[in-house]
């Protein structure tokens, strides 16, 4: 728990934040999702009892209707650095010796501190890099010379790693039960962690090995970011310059583009894309002394929604003064008073939970109790690595 005295902060909502991940809070599920909280019509237990056994024959299609899937409650997909990385999987691709270590070892140290990275906010937490082409004094020469003596004990490196289906996944899922605020694992390189062999660079294969690394982020709510090489032939679509097949863009939740005009120049471009934000395009520039890399500008803004009047009357029913509010589904549409009727509010807040989360700090449940369904919103603070209620 959290006290009034620690520090806030505030998150900018993602592009299309609303249909992300399914919000972590107890509940009662109606579909087959183990992440969703669903706010289910109630039924008899002769009806969930078919439910359940159909939900377990292997030839079952589990469907979810469009009444249901508003009856669900998502949430957006946490960022890790606002309107730059979220929560899945992202490739960093370019040329080899163009500066991605150095790139990912200033991100992994700005994810690490908390501190801002360039105009973006950062959710402090864990960071795991696989370094994979390194050793650990040249790791070590490398932080010295970013960030002279000014460490962290959140930033944790390793040399070996096991493939990806073979080690890999239990020695990352061991490092996830030691260090449960891991935010970010940057895996450098891709090429390092796949298995050898005549399939390595199928379609099939690339998105085998994107999937497997997307199973494991969304399973903790984490990003991964695995640093990739690009061709050195040209192509129409830049993206298209990354080496292997399409399977690693079709699967993977976003990918980075970094570029030069010559090696030797100290301006790189990086285009972004993902589902989760705003496609940008990033003019960095290289600082010689330390190797670190400034902003000079971006291309598209990032997109920020204007303010929802629902979601603000909902949010102003808690406070730090009072922190939680209970009550039926129709005591809130009249506590709101936003001319919504009970279940058209309900469905809406089912819909916007994450950004009322995200944006307002307030937490959304409704769930079905013995005197009827029940909503509490609780109000939350938001600190470097999770969100907690105010005690």
């Amino acid at each position: 728990m959290m006290n009034e005295t620690e520090k806030t902060t505030a998150l900018v909502p993602s592009v299309g934040a609303d249909g992300g991940q399914p919000l972590r809070n107890s509940t009662e599920q109606s579909i087959p999702d183990e992440n969703a909280e669903i706010n289910p019509p109630e039924e008899d237990l002769e009806e969930m009892y078919r439910r359940m056994r159909r939900m377990a024959d292997p030839n079952y299609l589990h469907t979810v209707s469009m009444t249901e899937l508003y009856q669900t409650s998502y949430k957006s997909r946490p960022p890790i650095v606002d309107g730059l990385l979220y929560a899945g999987v992202y490739i960093l691709a370019g040329a080899p010796k163009i500066g991605k270590s150095f790139l990912v070892a200033q991100l992994a140290y700005h994810v690490s501190t908390g501190q801002k990275l360039w105009e973006y906010d950062i959710h402090q937490g864990t960071v795991l890099y696989l370094a994979l082409e390194d050793d650990f004094g040249r790791i070590q020469n490398r932080m010295f010379m970013m960030y002279g003596v000014e460490d962290t004990d959140k930033l944790y490196f390793a040399t070996v790693a096991g493939k990806i289906g073979n080690g890999l996944d239990e020695q990352l899922e061991n490092f996830m039960r030691e260090h449960p605020d891991t935010k970010l694992i940057i895996i450098d390189t891709m090429q390092k962690i796949r298995e050898a062999g005549g399939e390595a660079y199928s379609y099939a294969s690339d998105y085998e090995i994107i999937g497997k690394l997307k199973q494991f982020a969304d399973k903790y709510c984490i990003c991964v970011l695995t640093v990739h090489h690009t061709r050195k032939q040209p192509a129409g679509d830049s993206f298209e310059m990354i080496s292997g097949t399409t399977g690693l863009l079709g699967c993977a939740d976003g990918s980075l583009l970094m570029q030069k005009k010559k090696r030797t120049d100290i301006e790189a471009t990086i285009d972004v894309v993902g589902r989760d934000q705003q496609d940008q395009i990033l003019y960095l520039r290289k600082v010689p002394e330390t190797q670190i890399w400034q902003l000079e500008k971006t291309e598209n803004e990032l997109h920020k929604e204007p303010p929802d009047r629902v979601l603000e009357a909902v949010s102003t029913l808690v406070s730090t003064n009072q922190r939680e509010w209970t009550g039926s589904p129709s005591e809130l549409a009249d506590a709101a008073n936003v001319g919504m009727a009970a279940n058209t509010l309900t469905k809406y807040l089912n819909v916007k939970s994450g950004r009322l989360l995200d944006e307002y700090h307030v937490s959304y449940e409704n769930k079905a109790k013995h005197t009827g369904r029940q909503v509490k919103l609780a109000y939350m603070v938001i600190d470097a690595a999770r969100y907690e209620v105010i005690s």
